[in-house]
């Protein structure tokens, strides 16, 4: 090749550089993709807007655009693979927060998210339109106001189904009871979440409930303990069974009732940089029983493991969930926000459960007939796993 030649060529392709590298992205957008006969690395901002120009240009229906964004930072933190890591709109925020604070406008259930993906109902609370309609625990949410909401995330199912007080919603659920899809239709109300029950059991045995782990959850615990001191409580039966966990203050609030001195609980971060929550040495020492099972996650298995741990009392059911995880929620500028997990918890021996759960001391079966039966619909004498506990406390108790 003569040197003329040569650097006629070099200065086209130089010429041909700078123009691509100023305006490649117009020139990118009149050539299809697959014309090209090179590649460009493209930004994630540009990227985005070539994606935006072809919506625009061919997607057949009116875009939604303030859906679409929403999706794509959803998307964004889908992309980190944690099922407890995702992005919450303005909407969902406050819906999240009213639920963390234990009062918001819904139908009165309680719902938690399995292994496979189900929403199901874990309570029906009294009084509340659910319970009226005729909507039970254990009925797995598959559609809202016609909408398939099977494989939807948890938050998003709970948003769904909230919304202003008088308003109407329909819910279609399967109720594996009876193998029926049914669906139900009924008006919103303002819900006071009451996420604890007790009552005392023969023998001055008595028994506390927890749904889940709620701001007021402690000071409504307080009150069950209270009580049932006064009532002359020998033994104490904490059932935690479909308890999909909440906030780490409450149930820490409570393990300092009923926990020896010692760490509860303790966090590791990212840098490794660790986190001991410690009980001190007053607590209430009466022989204690925790019922437990596949529902049970989170703060639940905090408070399990330490009793396991600690041998502070007898855990019984089955195999707990096995969520290890600690999640922190961020609020954003134009108020919505983020749930991202920052820690990972380990029971105060340093086991980290996640994934795995944790095991009763005495493992105990529910009958197969009641298998898939919510637990307030359970005959107490068919209770396997409470007449358990109620068995250990009194040998204890004597």
């Amino acid at each position: 090749m003569k040197r003329k030649d040569f650097w006629k060529g070099f200065g086209a392709a130089l010429v041909l550089a700078v123009v691509l590298a100023v305006a490649w992205k117009p020139i990118c957008r009149m050539i299809p993709w697959h014309l090209l006969p090179f590649e460009i690395s493209m930004s994630r901002e540009a990227k985005v807007d070539i994606i935006q120009s072809y919506l625009d240009k061919y997607y057949v229906d009116d875009l939604n655009e303030e859906q679409v964004e929403e999706m794509l930072y959803a998307g964004m933190m889908a992309g980190v693979g944690d099922r407890y890591t995702y992005y919450l709109t303005e909407e969902n925020l406050n819906q999240y927060m009213e639920n963390s604070n234990g009062n918001f406008d819904g139908v009165g259930i309680e719902v938690y998210g399995t292994q496979e993906g189900e929403v199901v109902i874990s309570s029906v609370m009294a009084g509340q339109p659910a319970e009226a309609a005729g909507m039970k625990a254990g009925d797995v949410i598959i559609g809202v106001d016609g909408e398939n909401m099977q494989g939807k995330m948890l938050s998003d199912v709970a948003a769904k189904i909230r919304g202003k007080e008088g308003t109407e919603v329909t819910i279609q659920v399967l109720r594996r009871s009876t193998d029926e899809t049914l669906e139900f239709t009924m008006k919103r109300a303002t819900v006071v979440l009451e996420s604890v029950s007790s009552c005392m059991m023969d023998g001055k045995i008595g028994y506390i409930s927890i749904s889940g782990f709620k701001e007021n959850t402690y000071t409504q615990f307080k009150e069950a303990l209270d009580g049932l001191q006064a009532a002359g409580m020998k033994g104490l039966i904490l059932d935690l069974r479909d308890n999909p966990g909440g906030l780490v203050r409450s149930v820490y609030e409570i393990g300092e009732e009923l926990l020896p001195e010692g760490t509860m609980v303790y966090t590791l971060d990212k840098k490794g940089n660790r986190n001991d929550l410690k009980c001190d040495g007053e607590y209430l020492d009466i022989p204690m029983v925790v019922l437990v099972n596949a529902n049970s996650a989170s703060a639940s298995e905090i408070f399990a493991g330490a009793v396991k741990d600690t041998g502070r009392g007898t855990l019984i059911g089955t195999q707990t969930f096995g969520k290890g995880l600690v999640q922190r929620l961020f609020t954003l500028p134009d108020g919505s926000g983020l749930n991202i997990t920052i820690q990972k918890y380990y029971t105060p021996s340093g086991t980290s459960i996640h994934g795995v759960g944790i095991e009763p001391d005495e493992v105990v079966e529910l009958p197969a007939e009641y298998q898939n039966t919510a637990l307030t619909e359970i005959p107490e004498e068919a209770d396997t796993q409470l007449q358990k506990g109620i068995e250990v406390l009194r040998s204890e108790i004597g």
